[in-house]
């Protein structure tokens, strides 16, 4: 996996989702762990780029370890 800049992280993730054709599905595992975060009182909403991971790292295009480091780096960038 590239480095991406600090400013292109999310168009980063894009670019890796349309060269693999990755998109995310959210399947019956999805579902029962948003009823159980909601019910816990909290909300949890993925946005487009966090979807696009979970479906690169499903799909095995990335590691585990390469989502949780581009998530963060696209949620620090994303901060206001």
């Amino acid at each position: 996996m590239n480095k991406p800049t600090s400013a292109s992280t999310a168009e980063h993730i894009r670019t890796l989702a349309r060269t693999f054709h990755v998109s995310y599905t959210e399947g019956p595992n999805d579902r029962l762990a948003h009823h159980i975060s909601r019910l816990a009182g909290d909300v949890v909403e993925l946005d487009e780029i966090e979807q696009l991971l979970i479906g690169l790292q499903r799909a095995k295009h990335i590691t585990r370890r390469e989502m949780i480091q581009l998530q963060a780096r696209y949620l620090h960038e994303a901060k206001p």
